[in-house]
């Protein structure tokens, strides 16, 4: 996991370039190295070593005139290497050295040969291919200048105010000069009407724990975020086992306003039942809203729930680096997955609610990803996501429909997937945890955080510049008082209208009201109807 930046074009100040790659060591506080090539294009790269530790810095040469900078892991680099480029000559033992070769191996129709999550640039004199994984695991901005230079960053930071247009690299794309982007990426779920697979719970539960399998992968020590939902939950306990074959102990790590927050409460018993080393991290609603500005520099969105739930996530990541932790194991995707959000209870049909699956999971490089990504990234900590796993996704996105609607099952959501791992001669989970309701990260820290952070934004904006927001903002206008606070720090860091297009808001469907806390949902069991009051709801 790491920062990368390219530049595509002569001309450029090295040591300039030395410090717009800078914006983005937290990414890699490891290593820093940058590369002019004989054409006078450049690569840049912030180093986080978590695969060979000792010779993998990057940018890294190929066998002849090819370079590259890769920010990701590649899961099944070791089978590349033992197969299709046994016969390429390695510089190093990191698994980001494959792409490299398989460019020389292939050209550019290389990218279906890759098991992991990527963002990479391979530079060939002139010529040069840039690509990201499937769903935008990890990040990728691509820009113009006024030169005409083309620039690949891993965040907007290094290249904002230095193109005139920029935007975010399309997930599960690659592009080069000659054939502009190219969609690699086209599994079969993407038709809706593909989802008529039966049920296999023995299929699903082994395609999870071989995505967790490949996601233990690492030279440095890995956690777990076990916020005590299903979904961190059940990769944890995968994971506990797994170690517990090598003798290795797992670390699992959670966060709550204080230790009676629902997911601190959840997570304990799950700790406890899978005798983990567990550390629990509080924070206080005042340090929240006290980091909100550094807070949203590091996303760069404004999007309301991803600012509510990477609060936590920050804090958490900042107390797992300071444990010597390096990577983890998180839950996202699972609810895009299986329809696990509360309001995918209210489809109006099958077909529907298995569109709107296949919609929010391509989507989720706007949201969840995004979040996952740069809150744990701000402290240099690397989060893997086995629930997006190519081939989990496969199973998991293809069963028929109706087997993952929740009421197929009296409103149980993700229930196929709780019933995959329920086992009761060799449990997977404490009962009450497996079928624990879907509790929204940022309400199951506790429920103050957002009712006070709605309020404090609140305080914070008037009611003449919420009448002015679209005069100010004609672009994704606010439409509360939250979101218009956190627009007023996004601008302040990311004025050009090329960075408010990037964000794309999180909005629930298929119910009355649009806040996104899932208290918001008259389905949950503590359900908060008025929680999105006129003037503060999103």
């Amino acid at each position: 996991m790491c920062g990368i930046l390219a530049i595509i074009g002569k001309g450029k100040d090295e040591q300039l370039v030395k410090q717009l790659s800078k914006r983005m060591s937290h990414r890699g506080p490891d290593e820093s190295d940058i590369h002019v090539t004989e054409k006078g294009h450049i690569l840049s790269h912030e180093r986080l070593s978590i695969i060979d530790l000792h010779s993998g810095r990057q940018p890294i040469q190929g066998c002849s005139t090819a370079w590259m900078v890769h920010n990701g892991e590649i899961y099944n680099h070791q089978q590349l290497r033992d197969t299709i480029l046994k016969h390429h000559t390695f510089r190093s033992k990191s698994d980001s050295e494959v792409i490299v070769h398989l460019y020389e191996e292939f050209g550019y129709d290389f990218l279906r040969h890759l098991d992991g999550d990527f963002a990479f640039v391979v530079i060939d004199g002139d010529d040069f291919i840039a690509g990201r994984d499937p769903l935008g695991v990890k990040p990728l901005y691509y820009g113009l200048d006024e030169r005409g230079r083309v620039y690949f960053a891993s965040e907007m930071k290094p290249i904002a105010d230095q193109c005139k247009t920029f935007s975010t690299f399309p997930p599960g794309h690659y592009y080069t000069p000659k054939t502009g982007f190219v969609k690699y990426y086209r599994p079969e779920y993407e038709d809706h009407r593909k989802a008529d697979k039966p049920l296999d719970m023995e299929l699903l539960r082994e395609s999870l724990t071989e995505a967790v399998r490949k996601r233990l992968m690492s030279d440095v020590p890995i956690g777990v975020l076990l916020s005590g939902g299903l979904d961190s939950s059940l990769t944890s306990s995968i994971a506990a086992r797994l170690l517990k074959e090598k003798g290795k102990e797992l670390h699992s790590f959670s966060i709550g306003l204080d230790p009676t927050a629902p997911d601190a409460v959840a997570a304990r018993k799950v700790a406890d039942f899978l005798g983990t080393k567990h550390h629990e991290i509080h924070f206080t609603i005042e340090q929240g809203i006290e980091i909100l500005d550094k807070l949203i520099w590091h996303l760069e969105t404004y999007d309301v729930t991803s600012v509510r739930a990477s609060t936590p996530m920050y804090f958490l990541s900042k107390a797992i680096t300071g444990q010597g932790i390096k990577v983890v194991l998180s839950g996202e995707g699972a609810d895009e997955v299986f329809g696990g959000y509360l309001y995918f209870r209210n489809a109006p049909s099958t077909e529907e609610f298995q569109k709107e699956t296949i919609e929010r999971v391509q989507k989720l490089f706007t949201a969840d990803l995004l979040r996952a990504d740069k809150s744990t990234m701000a402290h240099g900590l690397e989060a893997r996501v086995p629930f997006l796993d190519k081939k989990f996704l496969d199973v998991a996105m293809t069963i028929e429909a109706e087997q993952k609607q929740p009421k197929t099952y009296d409103g149980v959501e993700k229930h196929i997937l709780r019933k995959a791992f329920d086992t009761p001669e060799q449990p997977y989970l404490p009962a009450e945890v497996l079928w624990r309701q879907k509790e929204q990260f940022s309400d199951g820290v506790g429920y103050n955080w957002i009712d006070t952070l709605i309020e404090y934004c609140s305080s914070q904006v008037t009611d003449e510049q919420m009448e002015a927001a679209e005069k100010r903002f004609p672009y994704n206008t606010p439409t509360s008082k939250e979101a218009y606070f956190y627009r007023d720090i996004f601008h302040k860091h990311y004025p050009q209208l090329s960075a408010a297009q990037t964000v794309r808001k999180w909005i629930p469907k298929w119910q009355e009201n649009q806040d996104p806390s899932g208290r918001a949902n008259a389905a949950h069991v503590k359900a908060d109807v008025d929680i999105a009051k006129p003037g503060i709801a999103v």
